[in-house]
């Protein structure tokens, strides 16, 4: 195991809102958010060339992310909340602000190798965790637990480069939801003030649109908060000391391919997309890679503007929906294995989208996630291709890589556009050693038959 560098913190600053700005708030969870309680936490990690000293970093950079970060909570509340648990399912769940309340902000120097960070290569997966801020541990107050759901690390590298890494608790928002206020801070950075962001309008929706009581009471019901809120803690990131994290890009010619040769081999198939055939192509990479015999991909759909009423884009909160098909990892290693999977993903997606019951039918078993049989391995996908990631622009350009650092904690894949065209997909896989040692050959020979 590669000795973890010795991390320099610089400052530890509690951020809190402009005094009087926001009164004491709060924000009910509803199903959609509900069934995040129990999981691991979100981590997003951000690399910026910008070569800069020390003395630059500390008397600029510093004051000015403290205080556009202080401007933007107070546009979202949320994010400088708690989560606060009841020990009864009659009492639902809430994410509450009271004046005081703040976000821890670490400020560090490290000495890691900057440019082997931000490769696309596979490098040890240690070496992100000292760049990652965890969450704080859980509270009593009175009659319910408080827990912190929000926290962020600035990292400087001297003459090279500053990380930004956020750990959020995910029942406080999806992806949509982090990508906003990822906006709104950066503009305020760039700017010094939230000017730009107030002429613009597109504040965060709090009104709770989404009701769906039954399903409140049937997802709040399985949580079991009594257990939680006694149990409570915080996940950290540890896993296997051989595990390697590599980045790999489809182009859009690729893709296009890909997309060319299942509707050739299958011209019946209703759906296929971009995000169906990349997700199956390393579906079928990673099962030659493995020693599996039953795996299960599943992926997340936003379903803002598919449920009826449309909820609208700017609604805070998570408003996600499961999906995901199962196959023998003998089917999949097969030669036409990446044409299976694109089925198995094509027709779970069109059902899904186009059931006359709406996204929503048997939506009280997403919580399980269940399948007939018990699978041998899961794969999951993070992130969305739908938000480009690499436009939060601090006013030091946009990132060199961005990292969905969560991935480890599970068998999972990360998803976005690609730092050099929103047309390409860029995928981060997080595996052990000798299945990436496997995998890369596996990807890379593979896509030579499409080309």
């Amino acid at each position: 195991m590669d000795s973890l560098p010795i991390l320099n913190v610089l400052e530890k600053s509690q951020v809190s809102p402009p005094r009087a700005t926001i009164d004491t708030r709060s924000l009910p969870l509803t199903f959609f958010d509900i069934s995040w309680l129990s999981l691991s936490p979100v981590h997003n990690l951000f690399f910026y060339e910008f070569p800069i000293t020390k003395a630059h970093f500390v008397e600029t950079i510093v004051p000015n992310l403290k205080h556009s970060l202080s401007i933007t909570l107070q546009h979202f509340f949320p994010f400088v909340g708690n989560l606060i648990l009841f020990p009864t399912p009659n009492k639902p769940p809430e994410i509450r602000y009271t004046e005081g309340d703040f976000v821890p902000v670490t400020f560090a120097e490290c000495t890691l190798d900057f440019n082997d960070l931000t490769g696309n290569h596979p490098r040890n997966c240690n070496k992100f965790y000292p760049l990652i801020p965890m969450l704080g541990h859980a509270s009593k107050v009175c009659d319910y637990v408080k827990i912190p759901i929000f926290s962020v690390q600035v990292t400087f590298f001297p003459n090279c480069g500053i990380s930004i890494g956020m750990t959020n608790h995910h029942c406080l928002g999806d992806a949509s939801t982090r990508f906003r206020f990822l906006m709104a801070w950066t503009s305020i950075a760039r700017s010094g003030t939230d000017e730009s962001f107030l002429a613009k309008g597109d504040f965060p929706l709090y009104d709770r649109v989404i009701k769906y009581p039954k399903l409140d009471e049937i997802y709040l019901n399985k949580a079991k908060l009594e257990t939680l809120s006694q149990e409570y803690k915080p996940k950290f990131l540890s896993v296997p000391s051989d595990k390697v994290r590599a980045t790999f890009v489809l182009t859009r010619t690729t893709i296009n391919c890909l997309k060319k040769h299942v509707s050739t081999q299958i011209p019946t198939l209703q759906y296929i997309s971009s995000f169906t055939v990349a997700c199956a192509y390393i579906w079928s990479c990673i099962a030659k890679s493995r020693n599996d015999e039953l795996q299960v991909f599943g992926f997340i759909i936003d379903c803002r503007a598919r449920l009826v009423p449309a909820v609208p884009s700017n609604y805070f909160g998570n408003c996600l929906a499961t999906c995901g098909a199962m196959a023998k990892t003998s089917v999949l290693v097969e030669k036409d294995g990446f044409v299976t999977a694109a089925k198995l993903l094509g027709d779970c997606l069109h059902k899904k989208l186009n059931d006359k019951d709406g996204i929503l039918k048997d939506a009280a078993t997403w919580y399980d996630f269940s399948f007939k049989e018990r699978p041998t391995s899961m794969i999951t996908v993070s992130g969305t291709p739908k938000l480009n990631f690499y436009s939060t622009d601090f006013g030091w350009g946009k990132p060199k890589k961005h990292e969905a650092v969560g991935i480890d904690y599970g068998k999972g894949i990360s998803m976005s556009t690609s730092k050099e065209s929103n047309e390409d997909l860029e995928i981060g896989v997080c595996l052990s050693a000798a299945e990436m040692e496997a995998f890369v050959p596996i990807f890379n020979g593979g896509l030579e038959e499409f080309i």
